[in-house]
């Protein structure tokens, strides 16, 4: 994403836009050519000097911030690595220590300074088994000017390994993960860019209304695995609330923000802004967010976006998962021997004016079927919302897993008591299976 000095947006009347750019104006589409070749000419070369290319092509571009912006997003995809034979803290050591031993600092240099250098070079090149331009180059090499780009997108480097390198979540610009690896185009580039810019905005978010009207599942998903606290309500297709879901033809989501659970933390801002790419996976949404804003009267100021906006999705419509405790599970019970099958939010409990997508389903070949929702971390305000939607489930096959870090008993979850599994740090496959086979009930039985 975009760094806050590389945002851009105007405010105007309470609202404020993001100032997106022509995706089809020769101009951008120029200079986003002209980088992703700077960036594939540099594999290999030092970060320093692509940021002094970059700086070097702004200083005939006026438009110092969209090149720079285009350029962080650039700068998402890439890797850089150290590369020296030896830690460079060593080399440094071993060449001050030298140094200090060979000869004491002096106002003027010598003559022979520039040869007592080299032996001083050699010397400890000699000590690590290093060639002297290989002790020259290490000295430094752990700077981050001097790191070396190895990755660029899905190029590499010769003798690079992608598999061996660690990384986070592609969702913020550094791993693969739930992420749509489209090739490095200017079109790509350049609605990236304008995405960018409306992740800027969010920022300073203090609440989100999201509406949408189809591929529920992906969007849901994605608010739970970015940690959004949320409410979701049945809506028809003009966008009012109904009272049943049989009435719904989408769902409307609120999401709070950091005014009203962190005071004023940006890094929930930050949340919000990564999932806003989820939005643009559906045909149809329609997304309003407030922004803090010190300098207005009311204190704050509106976002707008829709799906007339044209901005387009990296993420992937593949299945997520909303933590690290049910992506275990799943990959647990991919190598489980069981006749039990685990499904990922394939249910919706009506609650009447709000709903709730339970985690996961597992069903058995003979037709029965268990809904369990996992229960792990969450505010002490977004639990009792939880408890108190749990508490709403009118369904025999609903089980719960809870952990057991969470301030709460069994009487907190009224009729579900029962069937509720306590872990401490994951969750076991068989647990759930024995939890499953207590209580999972076969719809067609049942209707009968």
């Amino acid at each position: 994403m975009l760094t806050a000095d590389l945002a851009r947006s105007r405010t105007r009347d309470g609202e404020v836009r993001p100032l997106f750019i022509d995706i089809s104006d020769e101009r951008y589409r120029s200079t986003a050519a002209t980088l992703i070749d700077l960036f594939e000419n540099h594999l290999g070369e030092p970060k320093g000097d692509i940021e002094a290319a970059i700086d070097d092509l702004t200083v005939d571009n006026t438009d110092y911030k969209i090149v720079h912006g285009l350029a962080k997003l650039l700068k998402d995809e890439c890797e850089f690595e150290q590369q020296a034979a030896v830690d460079p803290h060593e080399i440094r050591q071993r060449l001050f220590k030298r140094a200090n031993e060979q000869y004491p600092i002096v106002r003027q240099p010598t003559l022979g300074e520039d040869t007592q250098k080299l032996e001083v070079y050699s010397a400890v090149a000699d000590e690590l088994g290093l060639s002297l331009e290989e002790c020259y180059r290490g000295m430094y090499a752990d700077l981050d000017d001097n790191k070396l780009l190895v990755r660029f997108g899905d190029q590499t480097v010769e003798d690079y390994d992608v598999a061996e390198t660690a990384s986070t979540t592609k969702l913020t610009g550094n791993s693969k993960q739930a992420y749509d690896q489209t090739a490095r185009t200017v079109d790509w580039l350049l609605a990236r860019y304008n995405l960018a810019l409306a992740q800027a905005v969010l920022y300073d978010a203090s609440k989100m209304r999201i509406r949408v009207w189809d591929h529920f599942g992906t969007v849901f998903s994605y608010m739970k695995l970015f940690g959004l606290m949320h409410r979701i309500y049945p809506i028809d297709g003009e966008g009012n609330r109904v009272s049943r879901t049989d009435l719904a033809t989408g769902y409307e989501a609120e999401v709070d923000g950091p005014a009203s659970l962190f005071r004023k933390s940006q890094k929930y801002g930050i949340r919000m802004a990564n999932f806003l790419p989820a939005l643009p996976l559906c045909d149809r949404w329609e997304m309003r967010a407030e922004i803090l804003d010190d300098d207005t009267a009311s204190g704050s100021n509106r976002l707008t976006l829709d799906h007339t906006d044209g901005l387009v999705s990296q993420y992937s419509t593949g299945q997520q998962f909303d933590s690290d405790i049910e992506r275990t599970l799943a990959r647990k019970w991919e190598r489980a021997n069981t006749d039990w099958t685990l499904q990922r939010e394939a249910d919706v409990f009506d609650l009447g004016a709000e709903v709730m997508i339970p985690d996961f389903a597992v069903k058995h070949p003979d037709g029965r079927r268990a809904i369990i929702e996992i229960v792990g971390f969450w505010t002490p305000e977004y639990l009792q919302s939880k408890l108190a939607k749990i508490r709403q489930v009118d369904a025999d096959n609903f089980v719960l897993a809870v952990s057991e870090r969470l301030d709460c008993a069994d009487e907190d979850f009224g009729d579900t008591a029962e069937r509720v599994l306590w872990f401490k740090s994951g969750i076991h496959v068989y647990d759930v299976v024995e939890l499953a086979e207590a209580y999972a009930s076969n719809p067609e039985t049942d209707q009968s």
